[in-house]
């Protein structure tokens, strides 16, 4: 019963996060991306790759943006996403 309702939260997890990823249809009635959808795509960058392989118009980095800004946000969200995982893996030897 928990593998199945983890399984499930799982599955949410990444249906959410690929719901917001930037596309092609979606720029055409909307603003130009700024620094707070610069860190959101670049947190969704890797899920935004994976579904890039399967769907045609889905991109990691949104074209239509406020330029500097969202560069900025991207690339602090992808350099700290990066980052974090080093902090959360485990050293083998902690002696050395």
């Amino acid at each position: 019963m928990k593998k199945l309702a983890f399984l499930i939260v799982v599955i949410s997890f990444v249906l959410l996060l690929s719901s917001c990823v930037p596309t092609e249809a979606v720029l055409k009635n909307q603003q130009p991306a700024g620094f707070l959808l610069g860190i959101w795509h670049g947190w969704i960058a890797p899920f935004s790759l994976i579904l890039g392989l399967f769907m045609d118009g889905v991109r990691i980095y949104s074209p239509f943006n406020t330029g500097w800004w969202y560069d900025a946000g991207f690339y602090i969200a992808i350099i700290s996403g990066l980052g974090g995982v080093s902090l959360i893996r485990k050293t083998r030897d902690k002696g050395r």
